[in-house]
């Protein structure tokens, strides 16, 4: 969260048009903040894509416009990747050794509990390459944690691992920064009224 990398994987596609190089960008319907098939940034621009539902067969969708297509994609972008199947990162995989496309999958690593999404794991464990996007907490640190928080800006501990939201629902902070607004939380909860 805050770290721009749709925007990102946006400048990636202009770049890729600017030089006339062919690709395609995907997203998966989890993220539910659009009504349409596009993949937005919070600074503004926009790019339509293709999305990938929870059985959507990503080595048998994009192998057949591969065969189809005789200038086929030479690039396959992938936003908001941690909601991935692994069985779906492992196809992206495929698609990259039986064809020689380059995938670039932009996404969160850990949920607001900091624990692995099953698309992030999988990506940690068999991509080629791993670049992180710094962001800075405000504290000035790095950013690792994806804190959820309430409508009062207080971290929320529990609940299901998926809630789409943006700044309103999410604040990028850094481990010190999350375990010392838990700490203020309970601390605050355990005062008599």
């Amino acid at each position: 969260m805050g770290s721009a990398k749709t925007a990102l994987l946006l400048t990636t596609a202009y770049n890729f048009e600017e030089r006339g190089m062919s690709y395609m960008c995907f997203k998966p319907s989890t993220d539910t903040r659009e009504q349409r098939n596009v993949i937005r940034s919070r600074i503004g621009i926009e790019r339509e894509c293709t999305w990938i539902y929870r059985d959507t067969d990503l080595y048998a969708y994009i192998s057949e416009i591969f065969k189809k297509t005789p200038d086929r994609p030479r690039w396959v972008l992938v936003d908001e990747a941690q909601f991935l199947s692994a069985r779906q990162v492992d196809e992206l995989a495929h698609l990259v050794d039986d064809f020689g496309c380059n995938v670039i999958c932009y996404g969160l690593r850990t949920d607001f509990k900091t624990r692995l999404f099953e698309g992030s794991r999988r990506l940690f464990e068999i991509a080629d390459s791993i670049d992180e996007i710094k962001s800075t907490c405000s504290c000035g640190r790095k950013t690792i944690v994806n804190a959820r928080i309430d409508s009062k800006g207080d971290i929320i501990t529990e609940g299901a691992q998926v809630e789409i939201g943006g700044n309103d629902r999410y604040m990028a902070v850094c481990r010190k920064c999350w375990n010392a607004k838990q700490v203020e939380i309970a601390d605050r909860d355990r005062l008599p009224i």
